[in-house]
């Protein structure tokens, strides 16, 4: 009995010290759990701070490209705050933001460069349940102008049509050009037209009306009834006489084929070929049908086109490469079309950019009497001035930045007028 009523008592005192454990278990629970929360609700927080200081560091840079063209302390600092969406993502207003920290400033440095420096408070979801209600950003960016060129030097897209949806913007284009300015002419009702599920980020949509639709997506730095720039090529690129005799002419079968400069006629390329384009000035009479499939490789070409019914037409699937000369008559020029015919250019044509799976052009495009469609997809950034009558954006990923070379009459590109300082 003795031995018994022992027992009893060491199983009484184990279950009362599990008892014990267990409830000190519990109260540790209860004061890691907040810990816990905040440890991984603060994670998030943070990362979604870095998404948001990337958006900012994007919309700094535009912001100094555009401002370091004024001379003006309030113009450059006024100009900079427009192309700052200080508002679009964090939810707080301006007085908010003020307090909590929101801060942008301009310095003149020596070298003629501007740099910017732009505090902005991310609000937090989770770390405010230890009163930390705001992350911290900073970004800074300097941009210096080495040249006279005007701000129009940045244009990478010039809309010169005075019709109704002179831009028409469909679901699923994509348009990377943060350092790009956008010019559309049209004053007509409406301009231009937007619709959902597109994404167009530039420097400056710069619409001379002010009707437009916009049905969705987002549209960075729209700017209405805005001071468009001009075509800067006007006028200012020469015309070749076009020789009477044919390089290439009718359908071609074969797996490759190198082309001399000269007149290409109403040519076709069988099958899925890969075709080079020799250096010089290659001039397209009639339509040039590249099928599905194809490679393209132009370096150090200029493309002409004598009238508004002569074209290179991809059906799809094509590869493209190609740049312009960097020196001689045609330095810079990539595409242009004849329009010293008053006759051809009131006959205005579309000019499909077709199905690419992956291109690389670097250099001018003046087609202004086209009424562009752009369906393709760049592999890397493509720097290009494109000028034509009207434009329309399908589907496609397109990466665009401000060409950078030389170019016709002295129109320099606007790399070499105004650039990032890193």
């Amino acid at each position: 009995m003795h031995f018994q009523r022992n027992m009893f008592r060491t199983i009484n005192k184990a279950a009362s010290f599990a008892r014990n454990r267990s409830g000190n278990f519990g109260i540790i629970m209860a004061l890691l759990i907040p810990l816990l929360i905040v440890v991984a609700g603060g994670a998030v927080d943070i990362v979604y701070a870095l998404g948001q200081k990337t958006s900012y560091q994007d919309q700094l840079d535009a912001a100094m490209l555009a401002a370091v063209h004024e001379t003006a302390t309030d113009e450059q600092l006024k100009t900079a705050r427009s192309y700052i969406q200080q508002f679009s993502e964090s939810g707080l207003t301006e007085a908010e933001l003020l307090a909590a920290g929101m801060s942008l400033v301009l310095a003149k440095n020596p070298d003629g460069s501007l740099t910017g420096t732009l505090k902005m408070p991310h609000p937090t979801a989770f770390l405010s349940i230890i009163n930390l209600n705001n992350i911290p950003i900073s970004v800074t960016s300097t941009a210096i102008k080495t040249g006279g060129a005007s701000p129009a030097a940045a244009g990478c897209i010039y809309a010169l049509g005075n019709k109704s949806q002179a831009v028409l913007i469909n679901s699923g284009a994509n348009l990377d050009a943060k350092q790009c300015e956008v010019h559309v002419h049209s004053t007509s009702s409406p301009a231009f037209i937007m619709n959902a599920g597109s994404t167009i980020e530039t420097a400056k949509f710069c619409v001379k009306g002010a009707s437009y639709i916009k049905n969705g997506g987002t549209l960075t730095n729209l700017k209405v009834n805005c001071d468009v720039a001009a075509d800067p090529y006007a006028g200012k690129i020469k015309e070749p006489a076009v020789p009477s005799s044919c390089v290439t002419q009718g359908a071609l079968s074969g797996s490759t084929f190198s082309l001399n400069p000269g007149v290409h006629c109403n040519t076709t390329f069988n099958g899925s070929p890969t075709v080079t384009f020799k250096p010089g000035l290659h001039i397209i009479k009639g339509r040039m049908i590249l099928n599905s499939g194809s490679t393209v490789v132009a370096e150090g070409v200029t493309f002409y086109y004598p009238d508004v019914y002569s074209e290179i037409r991809a059906n799809g699937g094509l590869k493209f490469t190609a740049s312009a000369p960097a020196t001689g008559d045609y330095a810079g020029i990539l595409m242009f079309e004849k329009t010293s015919d008053a006759a051809n250019n009131a006959q205005k044509q579309q000019y499909v950019f077709n199905g690419s799976v992956g291109e690389s052009l670097t250099g001018i495009l003046h087609l202004p009497n086209r009424d562009a469609v752009y369906n393709s997809t760049t592999n890397q950034t493509n720097k290009m001035s494109l000028v034509v009558n009207t434009l329309i954006m399908n589907s496609a990923n397109w990466k665009l930045a401000p060409y950078d070379g030389a170019g016709p009459g002295g129109t320099g590109g606007a790399g070499g007028d105004v650039r990032l300082v890193r």
